[in-house]
């Protein structure tokens, strides 16, 4: 999801990444276009001309697993995207990067992208993670996807805090534990394991950063 720097919208255009230009699509979210909705393209923006958001912005649940057969579930409404500016009600907050799914039509995986679980150390569980999910820059396909182990590194006022590959992962069977009983909607988000966490303090600028999915950029400041 995008929007020109010179037009914004919350919620933005469902765009596709061609070099360095995004192509506006029709559909209204990457929901619709996941599910039959948006081939028709219309304008062409450079890069540099647009804002990338949250790719899902209203997920219908976001469940974040440890292993491929247990998971907890988060908060949707804690989503944010790129550039967001996150608030801390202590001396703290710790990132945790990782890779997420997100369901499309008929409940298979139909992309991939960043995923960056913020906790609060002096809060109990749940709601230690209750305020803060980044997700973006953008959403891999999963033609683009492959199974090697991706790198991450998490980035804090330009430092490398940690550099490290996620570890295998089966996606699929993760996605069956949470459809078991259920139905997994458009948009549904399965975030996968931790690759590691950084503590970070008021006032610093922070990167995640996944190979081949980009950059995602949050800076973190004292509520």
């Amino acid at each position: 999801m995008f929007h020109p720097v010179d037009h914004p919208m919350e919620r933005g255009w469902v765009g596709r990444i061609d070099g360095e230009h995004v192509i506006h699509l029709a559909a209204q979210t990457l929901q619709a276009f996941f599910t039959g909705g948006g081939a028709r393209e219309h304008a062409v923006y450079p890069l540099d001309a647009i804002r990338l958001l949250a790719p899902v912005l209203h997920p219908p649940t976001v469940r974040v697993f440890e292993d491929q057969a247990s998971f907890e579930f988060a908060n949707p409404a804690a989503i944010v995207g790129p550039d967001a500016e996150i608030r801390v009600l202590g001396e703290e907050l710790v990132l945790v990067p990782r890779l997420a799914a997100v369901i499309g039509a008929e409940g298979a995986l139909d992309g991939f992208t960043a995923f960056a679980e913020w906790r609060l150390p002096v809060a109990p569980p749940p709601k230690d993670r209750d305020f803060a999910l980044g997700l973006g820059p953008i959403v891999i396909t999963p033609d683009e996807f492959d199974p090697r182990p991706r790198e991450v590194v998490v980035r804090v006022d330009g430092d490398d805090l940690l550099r490290t590959k996620l570890d295998a992962f089966d996606w699929e069977a993760a996605r069956g534990h949470a459809a078991a009983g259920t139905t997994l909607r458009p948009g549904d988000l399965l975030a996968g394991p931790a690759a590691g966490a950084v503590t970070v303090e008021p006032g610093a600028a922070v990167e995640l950063e996944i190979d081949g999915i980009g950059v995602l950029g949050h800076t973190v400041l004292r509520d």
